[in-house]
């Protein structure tokens, strides 16, 4: 069994930077993914990354904010989005941004 996309959705914002959020349920959990998901959180604009959330291989739970990685303590699915579109509104509303 593959891994089946449970969540997406994504959004262009009137600036165009652009909001795309994928969860999938794996087959399986292991050591890494312990939850059981895998996911790919991405805000950006002007062709550049700005914030991501993501759980590759060998790096576990972790996000990107203003291109410093950082780990990330996943409690759910609706916890990671809350965490990740929060994160947006922040650097949305950030004046120096």
């Amino acid at each position: 069994m593959k891994a089946m996309r449970i969540f997406y959705d994504k959004a262009v914002l009137p600036d165009g930077a652009i909001v795309e959020m994928t969860i999938w349920q794996l087959p399986m959990t292991s050591s890494e993914r312990a939850h059981g998901l895998k996911y790919s959180l991405f805000y950006g604009r002007n062709g550049q990354r700005v914030i991501g959330y993501d759980n590759e291989r060998g790096k576990g739970d972790h996000r990107h904010v203003d291109g410093v990685e950082s780990r990330y303590k996943f409690e759910s699915a609706e916890r990671l989005v809350e965490d990740f579109l929060a994160d947006v509104e922040r650097v949305k509303n950030d004046p120096g941004e």
